[in-house]
């Protein structure tokens, strides 16, 4: 029987709760999970790619089973290169549903051998994402136990430094 492998697939800018629960519940089902950190300077990302994958492994070094890495382009051909056979993405809300199930269709056109399977972080985490907690600590708000302190400590140090140009 080959290796399942898992791979979740994100921006990560800056990695949260909500990312972790998901990487932390879908470790069950592979026998390795690649969390693949998305090269896409269209989004403006706060954090560098590279800054984005050593907080990552920061987070996730006690689980032998995740290595983190970074790709751009189309996922699909990052599938192939690890070769995985499953996509995990995480639903916070129906919103999310229309969008997503479009990218897992093209994904599956275009690589008919992988799957995408959608998962629900926990119900304390649904609203929580990236793009929120930026604007709650670009704000003064304080974003503690939305993410690990290491990167909360992270992304208001960016914050400060950004603010201070």
């Amino acid at each position: 029987m080959s290796e399942r492998i898992g791979i979740y697939p994100g921006s990560f800018d800056p990695i949260h709760n909500g990312h972790l629960d998901l990487i932390s519940r879908s470790r069950s089902l592979f026998d390795r999970m690649y969390i693949a950190v998305l090269h896409n300077e269209e989004k403006r990302p706060l954090f560098s790619v590279d800054e984005r994958v050593a907080m990552i492994r920061e987070v996730v070094a006690d689980y032998p089973d995740c290595e983190v890495a970074s790709f751009s382009g189309l996922l699909v051909d990052f599938v192939r290169q690890v070769n995985g056979q499953t996509i995990v993405k995480g639903l916070r809300a129906v919103s999310d549903f229309e969008f997503e199930f479009q990218m897992a269709l093209m994904n599956r056109r275009l690589h008919p051998q992988v799957e995408t399977v959608f998962m629900v972080p926990r119900e304390d985490l649904t609203y929580v994402s990236s793009r929120l907690i930026k604007e709650v600590c670009k704000l003064g708000g304080r974003p503690d136990g939305l993410m690990p302190a290491s990167i909360c400590a992270q992304l208001k140090e960016r914050l400060q430094q950004q603010e201070a140009l």
